[in-house]
């Protein structure tokens, strides 16, 4: 009979990220965030390939996005509000991680298993961060799919792309439950 760890069940049976434009300093420093990005880092990874790796974005680092944010979707002709959008996300937040995933040649873990440990590991950083008492959020939006964004304020090279970023910070408010899955709904059971 298994013997259940009914804290960490409780625990992820009942976490809520925190909305990133809500969360405030004071945020983790390196010593705080180590155990973290460690925590994550045990994501599965088929191969021991570790296709992903971590690009952790302080409060000046994150000034420079929201104004190549500006800088670039202007460029691009996208809509104001969706340029707004993007760079509040990185206007509003002191300490973020971009988790990079990282595409490795491999003839036995296909590319989508790769991409699947990345996102892996952006659950596993956004669960140990709130487990550790932080508020947290992860985030996308357009300046993480965009490659010629990526590749030049984050320095990504051709075979990577974010995967997530992880905004990290002191929650000021508790939001309101959503509604879940209803898991009748979604599950099936095959006996044979």
């Amino acid at each position: 009979m298994p013997d259940p760890n009914k804290a960490v069940l409780e625990f992820l049976q009942t976490r809520r990220s925190r909305p990133a434009k809500l969360l405030q300093p004071p945020v983790p420093d390196r010593d705080a965030l180590l155990p973290i990005l460690k925590a994550a880092a045990r994501s599965p990874d088929h191969g021991k390939l570790e296709p992903w790796r971590f690009i952790v974005l302080e409060k000046a680092a994150l000034s420079r996005l929201a104004q190549s944010v500006d800088d670039f979707g202007s460029a691009s002709g996208r809509a104001e509000e969706d340029i707004a959008k993007a760079r509040k996300q990185f206007e509003d937040s002191s300490l973020c991680v971009a988790v990079i995933e990282v595409q490795k040649s491999s003839e036995k873990i296909p590319a989508i298993e790769q991409t699947y440990s990345a996102g892996a590991v952006c659950l596993a950083l956004l669960n140990a961060a709130l487990a550790s008492g932080w508020g947290a959020n992860w985030l996308s939006g357009w300046p993480s799919h965009d490659a010629e964004f990526c590749q030049s304020t984050l320095g990504l090279a051709s075979n990577e792309r974010v995967a997530g970023f992880i905004h990290i910070g002191t929650a000021t408010t508790t939001p309101p439950e959503r509604p879940r899955p209803d898991i009748d709904a979604i599950t099936t059971w095959v006996d044979a």
